[in-house]
């Protein structure tokens, strides 16, 4: 492919305009279509973020010739369709988290994208951040010591009408799914593969979880402690600590712009970590350069990362008795 990636994105809610105006700020990135279930929603959008090409349905996007790959922000319980559609098209695909609904969902796409060749990437943007990837060389450094265990936790208040997708069931509302997805998938980026994972919430009027906790025993005799609410504003900070201090992700850490060391000794210093765009900015060059080189996926989100993660938002929820109409 050329040295230019051309993206088509695929819905018009909140999370697909964040993401085009993210992908003003990557360069060698052009915006070349959008798709929509309807030709007036996807017109609007082409106008308002400068898209060249407005699409009045989803299988017209899969389709359409000048588009090398495809964003997927629909509401989560279409991303497996979604994501198959792009790739039958012969669409690499940068699909939204949660990336699908449960774990055969997730297989199934990978299958999908192995078989065609083509690249596939959960959404995950916290993964491609500055921060993370200063958290992970302070680790590295022996700075803290020994990293024994990381907490996080991720929560807002948020609207309590139950027509909002957050509060209903077959939408995939409820915390986990939505807010309980970052701190599990950074708990892993940074200390690796889960032995076991022990979780309890509190349920919604409408049969979702509300908050929901979590604590997950990791491989390398570490321990990590999570926890989401939609109905608490919590401090929504990430702490790795070790045997001689810790790193501190500051609020809203998915899209930290400042970390900071506190030592054993007293001493502490804060570090900027400043970010492209709005923060999608980053995995979408990431995708693009994955695009460029041929891979199929990346080392930092690789299809596994992200078949592990789909197995343990199963097991939460079993743990804590959420059922979808997907898992049918």
């Amino acid at each position: 492919m050329g040295e230019t990636v051309r993206w088509g994105i695929l819905g018009t809610g909140g999370i697909a305009r964040a993401f085009a105006l993210g992908l003003k700020h990557a360069p060698g990135a052009v915006l070349a279509a959008v798709g929509s279930r309807t030709l007036d929603s996807a017109q609007t959008f082409a106008r308002e973020l400068g898209t060249e090409q407005a699409y009045g349905s989803y299988e017209e996007l899969a389709a359409a010739e000048g588009v090398d790959i495809i964003y997927i922000g629909t509401p989560h319980p279409m991303h497996a369709a979604n994501s198959l559609l792009a790739l039958q098209g012969g669409k690499a695909v940068l699909c939204e988290k949660p990336f699908t609904m449960n774990r055969r969902e997730a297989a199934e796409v990978v299958a999908l994208a192995r078989a065609k060749d083509l690249f596939l990437m959960e959404a995950m943007w916290t993964r491609f951040m500055p921060a993370l990837a200063e958290v992970k060389r302070i680790m590295a450094s022996g700075e803290i010591g020994t990293v024994t265990q990381v907490h996080a936790d991720f929560g807002f208040s948020a609207t309590l009408d139950p027509e909002h997708r957050i509060n209903k069931r077959d939408l995939g509302g409820g915390a986990l799914l939505d807010l309980g997805i970052y701190p599990l998938s950074i708990a892993c980026a940074l200390l690796g593969k889960v032995e076991t994972v022990q979780a309890q919430a509190i349920m919604s009027e409408t049969g979702v979880d509300a908050s929901t906790a979590f604590t997950m025993k990791h491989a390398n005799g570490t321990l990590s402690v999570c926890s989401c609410s939609m109905r608490a504003r919590s401090a929504s900070e990430l702490i790795v600590s070790g045997t001689g201090g810790s790193i501190r992700m500051h609020r809203m850490f998915h899209l930290a712009e400042r970390i900071t060391v506190d030592l054993q000794d007293g001493s502490s210093r804060t570090i900027p970590t400043p970010y492209l765009g709005n923060g999608y900015t980053h995995e979408a060059i990431e995708a693009g350069r994955c695009l460029r080189e041929g891979l199929i996926e990346h080392p930092l989100m690789t299809h596994a990362d992200t078949l592990t993660l789909m197995t343990l938002l199963d097991q939460i929820r079993s743990q804590i008795g959420l059922r979808y109409p997907s898992d049918a």
